[in-house]
């Protein structure tokens, strides 16, 4: 947590009766003491204010700027006698009470904190930082709605304030106030045009369904800073409304510029799946899956590109088996090796070890007794080896636990069928026909909100200058 703290370095506090003299030395050791911190020289200006305190133990001064060298040292335990003298000392400074609640806040004592930063802003209301520490305190406690007034505040105090700004956009955001986020990011941009707020921009724009403007200044963040976060949020912002050969595109350059980057490789990985580029796809995410072994999402891809692209199933399947040993309490561990080495050796391997298949399928059933995919492959499993009566308790049990599961109840149909159950196939097949109806016109109309969203992204990059 960064706290914006002010140190007023006053004359010393003397008793009247310590002689001139000697209080001159006295103001000396301090003002080199404070030399010393400026310096970042902690542990001698601790040693020169240690020695302070013994003669002057009244100062508010040295109390204060003691409790400042321990923090900068982390010694925030030791720090904290001396702020709450100080604050003893001058119960109306604020600068005082921001640093005691600084303190106590770095030290888990946040509800001794709050009463602190709120005293600062009821002493002085026009000061910047009172408010700006207040607001942060909030943030830092999950508290947005209240941290957006004093963060409001401390703007309109200065308005040049970039930090402060930037966080009241992101407070704005968090509270669905995305008219204020955007008005707060353009008046930043006036006063400092960077990479982060366009990133920030794209962000409120695609929050309020404007996804041509979104991609723009993810865009317009990329170019500017092409790190890895600014190409990944401008990539994955094509992916995600299905511009598909840009989103390739980008995450293509970005994980050359990037080769370790993890969720590069599954977002190119993804966006060639969606393309139909099954193969390619494959490859991305066997580089994924390596650079970070233990991320489920590369495997949630990879069981899907795969099923689709079976040429590199060794490859796969080894994946799939260390991700299982990684992580044996975790049901899609075991549902994906058992998946990858069904759909990747039954086309080529006639020695396929359906029980270990079968034990795995189990193991995940077990693991995640409403892991409904887990039932339906078990289902699946026993219809084809026409273990009908078997497969029928394995579906019904997926669709308890997904009802809109369309597969699940053609399957089950077919089950009914072998088992002589005719009226209750025909019912499973008359839902299924229906959910796959519903499916299609969803998709039906997804394409036509991408066709849309990729010409208007097109005639939106031409018109920029």
């Amino acid at each position: 947590m960064q706290w914006s703290v002010r140190l007023v370095l006053l004359a010393c506090v003397l008793p009247g009766v310590v002689h001139a003299q000697e209080k001159q030395k006295l103001e000396s050791e301090f003002q080199a003491a404070v030399a010393q911190y400026d310096a970042g020289h902690f542990p001698q200006a601790a040693t020169q204010l240690e020695n302070l305190e013994r003669k002057i133990p009244d100062s508010f001064e040295v109390q204060e700027l003691l409790g400042l060298v321990y923090s900068a040292q982390s010694q925030d335990a030791k720090a904290r006698p001396h702020f709450e003298k100080a604050v003893r000392l001058k119960p109306n400074s604020a600068p005082a009470r921001t640093n005691f609640a600084t303190n106590l806040a770095r030290l888990g004592k946040l509800g001794l904190a709050e009463p602190e930063f709120k005293k600062a802003v009821e002493l002085e209301p026009g000061n910047y930082d009172a408010n700006h520490n207040l607001g942060e305190f909030y943030v830092q406690a999950g508290k947005i709605a209240a941290a957006t007034p004093f963060l409001e505040a401390a703007q309109r105090i200065n308005p040049a304030s970039y930090g402060n700004g930037y966080d009241l956009s992101l407070a704005y955001i968090q509270t669905a106030r995305l008219k204020e986020a955007r008005q707060q990011v353009q008046d930043l941009m006036r006063r400092k045009d960077t990479a982060e707020l366009h990133n920030l921009l794209g962000q409120i724009e695609e929050k309020d369904g404007q996804f041509v403007a979104a991609a723009n200044e993810f865009e317009i963040a990329a170019h500017a800073d092409p790190s890895e976060s600014n190409l990944f949020d401008w990539a994955s912002e094509l992916l995600l409304h299905r511009t598909l050969e840009p989103a390739i595109e980008v995450f293509r350059q970005a994980s050359v510029r990037y080769p370790s980057s993890p969720r590069l490789a599954i977002g190119l990985g993804v966006a060639l799946y969606s393309r139909g580029k099954y193969d390619e796809a494959v490859t991305s995410l066997i580089k994924a899956a390596d650079l970070n072994p233990s991320d489920p999402r590369c495997y949630l891809f990879l069981s899907k590109a795969h099923d689709s692209s079976p040429t590199q199933a060794e490859e796969v399947i080894q994946r799939f088996r260390r991700f299982a040993e990684l992580q044996p309490q975790n049901p899609r561990a075991s549902y994906y090796y058992a998946m990858s080495m069904w759909k990747g050796k039954r086309a080529r391997d006639g020695s396929l070890d359906l029980h270990q298949i079968e034990l795995l399928l189990k193991t995940a059933a077990a693991l995640d007794p409403k892991f409904a995919e887990a039932h339906l492959q078990l289902g699946n499993l026993y219809s084809e080896q026409n273990k009908y009566a078997e497969a029928v308790p394995e579906y019904e049990k997926a669709l308890e636990h997904n009802p809109d599961l369309a597969d699940a109840h053609y399957r089950l149909g077919q089950a009914y069928v072998h088992t002589g159950a005719k009226d209750r196939a025909q019912q499973q097949l008359e839902i299924y026909q229906r959910l796959r109806a519903q499916h299609l016109a969803e998709l039906d109309e997804q394409r036509a909100e991408i066709r849309q969203f990729v010409y208007s992204a097109k005639d939106g990059a031409n018109a920029k200058p």
